[in-house]
């Protein structure tokens, strides 16, 4: 810049007038950024009343020098920043007149004595890295949505189109994220998810939550579950799903969420749970809670993994619940604990077979016997022991719904995962959950509109078939129901048995060889209508789906409409008629400023887009948008501070003071370190130095060895002569062979000592024969 431009710049910067200070310090701030410079606020003076500020002093940010006790201490925890200080003399002073309240330029010193910035660098100086209020709001609410931090800073990237434009770093978005959770769990992360669910139960008379506490008063259990959580329950609580999941908080507390299959083959949350300890006594807890939120329904199976506490509590709460381990699970400690094929093969043949129980235990008996597994504390012994709850003869007819692993939990598990790590609170723990409810319930609503519209089907479509398309949900029918229906043109009639009010049909069918099936049809004596039917396939009571056979009875009786006994009303289109959908997630409280703040943004936006298409209109919109924004004050929010997002629900008169934080738990989940999956082999060894990755023959101490071996043999030809040599002179001569043998083992223990080979070797016992 020449003098001329630089005398110009000068004069109009000290005839500025500002209307506040605020408006000097942007000033200030973006005329540094253009050269290349960071601004901080100095010195200031008050009125004599102390109320308003009269003169403030901005300061380039390398004015100054480091205090010298900073530069000399020795002992820090942290490793010391770098020096920007070098006592540069460029200020902007402004003071207000008295008579106008404008803010005057009072002095102006334009002289650094250091480098200007880069153009491209000038971003990353720290009065230039400021997050604004609409930045801030709407970080809040991505990280709500589940988003990360490092993701939502992409996202702000590609918004603004590159770091520079972005105003702030990652770094500066961490601490904010942390400043605003810290304001938020001011009170304790215990105490505010406690004080949220009492005004949560105080709204909704129907929400439900249960907490337990330590003899310190730290929370050690909680569960919760709101109106909508019951309804499922009521209507497709049959089969329950549940395990623990790690590494979601930084506690290690346990999540338990209680997962079951609604109507349209879905996953459904029931209540979720957090331990601090897997114990009996914990799940025992547990579980009476959630049948207290239940009201005392029990369900009619349930699937978990192989956790004995959890087992055990199991039996207590539900003894009449049917109880089966998850499948998966089997086959990893099949996997983990056997070592041959062919064993493997046998022991998976227990947990498909669905013989009678009879024959299971005679197969049973035989096994233990071939295997010789008599050792109680074998692995073997104790499958053996458990077999009534993995083994499938023993759940043959027993309703699971087709449900044989913890997939479902799982499968929550993944999605839940995805957005917790170690280090979150409880409450971001509850939020993410509830986050996860959220979806799907959606995905339940768009499964719920699919399954409003006629299903599609084929022309010659039987009046049964049709029946059944309108009456189960799409998700059941295409899946179960249909197949049923095709696979009855494969069954054929056998033999008839009647009875008074039983009738019997015998059927077969094509691809299963001689196998009958049996299928027993209840009629009404008076009106000789069909009121009860079973099947002795039991995939009736077990899926609580059509087989083929009980189809192919129905068609040779002529019926035309599905008995109400043969239709599972969990399964129906209308399985939860008589529950009113609450799908909307009530955990946050949203201003009417954040609100409005909202609505104004998606019309913004539509008009930004179609603004950007012309350049006229372009400039038009914007001129506006800036136009109004000078015109709108600055305004500190409806309660004299700003809220950047939306508001939990706090109760103020909740007894929650003596509830603590939990305490850090050891889990028994998976460690920091990755386990060795059952699948990996294991690692060759190398026979010679007991290394990896190598073996003897391609090991470096192989010449080392070999040279032993030498040594070794010589000693041994060395042996045997002397052995010869002592046989000769004691036939000839007659002399004392102990001598003899003292000398020989001395010089094998100085060939010991030559070669190395100190350790015990054959020669001792050469010596000793």
């Amino acid at each position: 810049m020449s003098d001329d431009d630089s005398l110009l710049e000068y004069s109009e910067i000290v005839m500025k007038m500002f209307g506040s200070e605020d408006d000097g310090f942007e000033f200030y701030n973006n005329y540094a950024y253009e050269k290349g410079f960071s601004v901080r606020k100095e010195y200031c003076e008050w009125d004599n009343g102390h109320n308003e500020r009269t003169l403030r002093k901005f300061v380039c940010s390398c004015e100054g020098f480091r205090a010298e006790k900073e530069v000399r201490r020795e002992i820090k925890k942290r490793r010391p920043r770098n020096i920007t200080r070098c006592g540069c003399r460029a200020q902007l002073v402004i003071a207000q007149d008295p008579n106008t309240e404008q803010w005057c330029v009072k002095d102006f010193i334009d002289e650094h004595n250091h480098p200007m910035t880069e153009p491209d660098l000038a971003c990353f100086l720290r009065s230039h890295r400021r997050i604004s209020d609409d930045q801030k709001a709407e970080i809040v609410q991505l990280q709500i949505s589940g988003i990360r931090k490092h993701q939502i800073m992409d996202i702000m990237v590609r918004r603004y189109n590159g770091y520079d434009k972005v105003g702030f770093t990652s770094r500066d978005l961490y601490n904010f994220c942390h400043r605003n959770k810290a304001e938020t769990l001011s009170g304790g992360d215990a105490r505010t998810i406690i004080s949220y669910m009492t005004e949560s139960k105080r709204r909704d008379p129907d929400f439900f939550f249960q907490y337990k506490t330590d003899g310190r008063g730290h929370l050690t259990g909680l569960l919760w579950c709101d109106f909508q959580c019951q309804m499922d329950y009521r209507a497709f609580g049959d089969v329950i799903v549940f395990d623990g999941t790690y590494k979601t908080n930084r506690y290690n507390l346990t999540l338990v969420p209680f997962v079951g299959v609604n109507h349209h083959k879905s996953t459904v949350l029931f209540a979720c749970g957090i331990l601090s300890h897997e114990d009996t006594e914990s799940y025992v807890w547990l579980l009476r809670s959630f049948c207290d939120a239940m009201i005392q329904k029990h369900p009619v199976s349930v699937i978990t993994d192989g956790d004995r506490a959890m087992q055990k509590a199991i039996s207590i709460v539900w003894p009449n619940s049917s109880h089966r381990l998850c499948v998966w699970h089997i086959e990893v400690c099949i996997a983990r604990n056997l070592h041959t094929q062919d064993l493997k093969d046998k022991v998976r043949v227990f947990s498909d077979d669905r013989c009678s129980i009879e024959k299971i235990e005679r197969k049973w008996i035989a096994f233990l016997a071939k295997e010789k597994v008599t050792d109680k504390d074998s692995w073997l012994y104790q499958m053996y022991e458990m077999r009534e709850i993995w083994c499938a003869a023993y759940h043959a007819g027993k309703c699971y719904l087709g449900l044989r692993s913890n997939q479902r939990s799982e499968s929550l598990h993944s999605r839940i995962q995805f957005n917790l790590d170690r280090k979150m609170t409880l409450l971001e723990l509850i939020q993410h959950v509830d986050h996860c409810l959220s979806k799907l319930r959606s995905n339940e609503a768009y499964l719920d509109f699919q399954a409003s519209s006629k299903p599609c089907l084929q022309p010659d479509a039987s009046t049964i078939e049709k029946e059944a398309a309108n009456l189960f949900t799409p998700s059941v029918y295409f899946a179960d129901v249909q197949y049923s229906v095709k696979a009855a043109d494969k069954c054929y009639w056998i033999e008839t048995v009647d009875g008074y009010d039983i009738v019997e049909y015998i059927v077969g069918k094509v691809d299963k060889g001689d196998k009958q099936y049996y299928v027993k049809c209840e009629i009404c004596v008076v009106e000789r209508k069909l009121k009860e039917i079973s099947c002795s396939c039991l995939k009736l009571q077990s899926l609580g789906t059509p087989c083929s056979h009980i189809f192919f009875v129905l068609g040779r009786r002529g019926e035309h409409k599905l008995p109400d006994c043969y239709v599972l009303e969990r399964w129906t289109r209308g399985a939860k008629r008589g529950f009113p959908p609450i799908r909307k997630s009530a955990m946050y409280d949203y201003s009417d400023s954040l609100q409005r703040y909202h609505e104004l943004h998606n019309i913004s936006q539509t008009a930004s887009f179609i603004a950007s298409q012309s350049l006229e209109a372009y400039g038009r919109l914007k001129r506006v948008l800036h136009e109004e924004a000078a015109m709108i004050p600055p305004n500190g929010g409806e309660n004299g501070g700003k809220r950047f997002g939306p508001v939990l629900p706090q109760a103020l008169d909740v007894d929650s003071a003596d509830v603590f934080d939990p305490i850090h738990v050891p889990g028994r989940g998976a460690p920091k370190k990755k386990l060795k999956s059952v699948s990996d082999k294991s690692k060759k060894k190398c026979t010679l130095c007991k290394g990896e990755g190598h073996n003897r023959r391609t090991c470096s101490k192989r010449e080392e060895d070999e040279a032993d071996q030498v040594s070794g043999r010589a000693l041994i030809a060395l042996f045997l002569i002397l052995s010869w040599v002592v046989v000769i002179v004691q036939c000839f001569t007659g002399c004392d062979i102990l001598r003899w043998r003292s000398f020989m083992q001395h010089m094998i223990w100085h060939g010991k000592l030559i070669t190395g080979k100190c350790s015990t070797t054959g020669f001792e016992k050469l010596c000793a024969a």
